[in-house]
């Protein structure tokens, strides 16, 4: 099956089931200082997990495009990516485990769907602890779904299993939960499915086989969790005001398994279907290396090409912080990997990355913009090269003490991991002892930048978010402008607010800025909502930006007569909440952009 079928596949089954298609949000998070990026299907919708009314009501379901990094050490192997897409389907306060579980195995095992042999599906359920009951309920309802197809579905011994009539294992949260996450949020239990591959048991994995060894028999494909707890600063985990589905099926795995079945491949393989197929080839001519026998390197390469394409869609440019870092280590692990197989072409990159936004364009039309990304790619390709020459020149016998692997990292983002793959020595005691010292300092600002986040919807956070409102408009009436807004980030302690504009803002215009605000907030000026269809929203002439898609139904938020916005919320009732409006600083965020910091007093 083609990635293009299953994606519509997916949403016109859930369709079916009175689901309203909700568009991927971007992978940069709007208004959510917590996360650098967009990390599962279920981010975007926290604040509706939470309770709040979602605009397109009770029943949701998307491609959400995600980007993790904290196992990029990892990537190369069959199970890690860096992007990746999610298929997942919601229920807000509206459904619960019956209808999730019956869904899931219809459409599993549907001839219309993905039509999988019931026979080779087997499932894992929560065993149950200190927080949370053993989920006997999913238990029962697996078994009542199983004998519709003449299959009994016994609870198993995953330490001595019988696969003959053994179909249900269970498993503590390590396995069976999901969340928050962050440190707090929504979670809870989760159901999860596989598919038996047949493949022989490697002894060195244990020795029984169960769906969770990971000796590559099972096949682990989609997970329906229970989001019906919410995880507090003291680890505390207590029921939500109402009982969530969250669902996620992972767009790579399932069109894998799928080719395998369909095909009979030896393994299910992401990197030989449709979405990396045409890099994996392009790979081969340009090195005149085979796949098979540069699986690592081929794997990574391709895995940070798709994230880099997607990630600088989103607007995300290279540097040596937060999100800039990450994509800017990503270029350079790309780099790195390209001369392992002997690719130091720079027209390959424009090729590649071609071959990126033909895969993907059809299902992702922001990614129309090759000779920008390409422009970016290698002018930090070029960069990197750069240092490296200065390194070998530096250290020509590929020697270098700790001092100088953490100027390095810290000056010109060269991270000692990638030294090590460069083959350069260097003292780690020494190196250690200067990476603490920067961690504390570095940790201390990150407490303070994400020490809230619309995901806890604390007051101080709300009344800033509220704020950039009257900010947005106010630029816009004071500068006359195109004024757009490109991002925001918000804890407690103040708000950061992104914006087009060509040059620095004057003294004086700043001082109208904040005084306008501060007119604002006086007037006390009644904060309401109104859902709407998109084009209702641009008739009524409410600003929407960010560069995203949005669903058919929207919120828009109106501040008086003053200020229209498309947001999701939440704001406080009335502007005289806020308090005193304080500009504290201005400067430029990149070519044509500038960023302003503020505090409410």
């Amino acid at each position: 099956m083609k990635s293009n079928s299953l994606r519509k596949k997916f949403i016109n089954f859930f369709v079916s089931k009175n689901h309203k298609y909700l568009p991927s949000a971007s992978l940069v998070p709007e208004d959510d200082p917590t996360i650098l990026f967009t990390p599962a299907g279920m981010s975007p919708l926290v604040r509706y997990l939470m309770g709040e009314p979602h605009p397109l009501g009770e029943r949701l379901c998307s491609v959400q495009k995600c980007l993790r990094t904290d196992d990029i050490q990892e990537v190369g192997d069959l199970t890690h990516f860096t992007f990746f897409e999610m298929l997942g389907n919601w229920s807000l306060g509206d459904y619960f485990k019956k209808e999730a579980i019956n869904w899931s195995f219809e459409f599993i095992i549907g001839k219309k769907w993905l039509a999988f042999n019931p026979k080779k599906v087997y499932v894992t359920v929560f065993a149950g602890d200190k927080d949370a009951s053993k989920d006997n309920e999913s238990i029962k309802i697996w078994q009542e779904v199983f004998a519709k197809v003449g299959i009994k579905a016994e609870v198993g011994d995953k330490d001595k299993p019988d696969f003959t009539r053994e179909r249900i294992f269970c498993y503590g949260k390590k396995e069976n939960w999901w969340g928050p996450v962050g440190k707090t949020g929504p979670c809870g239990p989760d159901t999860e499915m596989f598919y038996d591959t047949g493949k022989p048991h490697d002894q060195k994995y244990g020795p029984h086989c169960h769906p969770n060894c990971e000796c590559g028999r099972f096949f682990e494909f989609w997970n329906d969790v229970f989001m019906q707890y919410y995880k507090d600063n003291n680890s505390n985990i207590t029921p939500l005001k109402q009982k969530n589905v969250d669902t996620g099926m992972g767009l790579e795995r399932v069109v894998a398994l799928t080719e395998y079945i369909e095909n009979n491949v030896k393994n299910p393989d992401p990197f030989l279907t449709d979405l990396f197929i045409d890099i994996i080839k392009l790979l081969e001519e340009e090195s005149g290396q085979n796949y098979q026998e540069n699986k690592a390197n081929f794997r990574t390469i391709s895995d940070h090409l798709r994230a880099v394409v997607f990630i600088i869609s989103d607007g995300v440019r290279p540097s040596n912080k937060d999100r800039g870092y990450i994509l800017r280590r990503l270029i350079r692990r790309t780099v790195d990997s390209l001369s392992f197989i002997g690719i130091y072409k720079q027209e390959f990159y424009s090729l590649a990355i071609k071959k990126v936004i033909d895969i993907y364009s059809s299902a992702y039309t922001e990614l129309d913009k090759f000779q920008e990304i390409k422009n970016i790619v290698l002018d930090e390709v070029e960069k990197y090269l750069k240092i490296l020459r200065q390194i070998k020149k530096l250290a020509p016998e590929k020697k270098l003490t700790g001092e100088q692997v953490f100027t390095l990292f810290t000056t010109h983002g060269v991270s000692p991991e990638q030294l090590r793959d460069q083959g350069y020595k260097f003292d780690n005691l020494a190196l250690e002892k200067k990476m603490k010292e920067h961690q504390k300092v570095s940790k201390k600002g990150m407490g303070q930048k994400f020490s809230g986040g619309l995901q806890d919807h604390s007051s101080e956070v709300v009344k800033l978010h509220t704020a950039t409102h009257l900010l947005h408009q106010s630029l816009r009436s004071i500068l006359k402008g195109n004024i757009q807004q490109v991002g925001s980030n918000i804890n407690r302690e103040r708000l950061r607010f992104d914006f087009t504009f060509s040059r620095s803002l004057t003294k004086n215009e700043l001082k109208k800025v904040e005084e306008l605000v501060n007119k604002k907030i006086e007037e006390n000026l009644e904060i309401k909502f109104s859902i709407m269809s998109l084009k209702q929203a641009r008739e009524q002439n409410a600003l929407a930006f960010f560069g995203q898609k949005y669903p058919e139904k929207v919120k828009v938020y109106s501040i008086g007569n003053f200020s229209k916005e498309v947001c999701g919320g939440p704001h406080v009732d009335f502007t005289g909440e806020l308090g005193k409006f304080i500009i504290k600083k201005e400067e430029s965020c990149g070519a044509g952009k500038r960023r302003i910091y503020a505090i409410l007093a």
